[in-house]
């Protein structure tokens, strides 16, 4: 069992996505039949689905996306306003494999946002509901993460991208004494993915991107580390099969019990996902 813990789907006729200004590349729609076939070659036998935009209703095309995918697309990380006082019943009527919830948090001009108290509120529907939170933020929003993780140890967070590691400028700091702080929190996993867009897109080499994978095992361990693709976003720098390559090599010292930990066991875990009927 191989799980890609996040990537997306989209098509930009039937919506804005504004995150996408400047990369034309990525202009086109990514559907079912392109994961299938990404994956099927990959050896991925089950997806977890993240969410492209701030809206309810792709949340609910996910979630009909994922019940008919044949059992491929096994979660959804979808969207729900937080700050709504109805949050609860947004995520009452969302029904589906619905495992997670995100806002990209990393556009939002407040760095402060997450800490929002009628955010807070909507983190801490969270918990109650058995959600995970994905964390996409900024460097600079990584210390009001980690407090607000540590506010609510009841609601499992997961980091995506690893924060985002200066990768492409060279350097750890200030992002590894973040990380190492953040990973103190029992409540907090992270996602090996989006690597080689933060590298450079041209010329990134996995040697290059190993001292930070290194870190985030060394802070985790891998039993809080999981791998994602970031696909299609990934094709910006590389193809799906090179970047499951990638993540093969950077866990190529672990343990087979750690591998299998980061390849499936913590996104099972963490997203609380459904054993498949018959494991292939």
């Amino acid at each position: 069992m191989r799980i890609d813990a996040h990537h997306h789907l989209w098509d930009p006729r039937d919506r804005v996505y504004p995150w996408m200004a400047g990369l034309d590349p990525l202009r086109r729609p990514y559907g079912i039949d392109d994961l299938r076939s990404a994956t099927s070659a990959a050896d991925v036998n089950r997806t977890v689905l993240v969410q492209t935009v701030s809206s309810l209703e792709e949340t609910q095309e996910f979630l009909a996306v994922a019940a008919d995918s044949g059992g491929l697309i096994a979660g959804v990380v979808g969207w729900v306003d937080l700050a709504d006082p109805a949050v609860g019943d947004s995520l009452a009527g969302l029904t589906g494999p619905l495992v997670g919830i995100r806002h990209q948090v990393q556009d939002e001009p407040d760095r402060e946002w997450l800490a929002r108290p009628a955010v807070m509120r909507g983190l801490d529907h969270l918990g109650t509901a058995g959600l995970a939170y994905d964390l996409l933020v900024r460097h600079d929003q990584l210390p009001v993460a980690r407090s607000v993780a540590q506010r609510l140890p009841e609601v499992r967070f997961v980091l995506d991208h690893a924060g985002g590691p200066p990768i492409a400028a060279g350097g750890l700091e200030p992002w590894a004494g973040e990380i190492r702080a953040l990973a103190a929190l029992p409540n907090v996993s992270c996602k090996l993915s989006g690597l080689v867009t933060v590298a450079s897109w041209t010329s990134w080499s996995s040697t290059g991107i190993a001292p930070y994978a290194s870190h985030v095992f060394d802070c985790f361990g891998p039993e809080r580390v999981m791998f994602g693709s970031d696909w299609p976003v990934c094709e910006l720098a590389a193809s799906y099969g090179e970047v499951v390559a990638l993540a093969e090599t950077l866990t190529a010292e672990l343990s087979t019990s750690e591998r299998d930990a980061v390849f499936a066991g913590t996104a099972r875990h963490v997203y609380a996902l459904p054993k498949p009927e018959v494991d292939e």
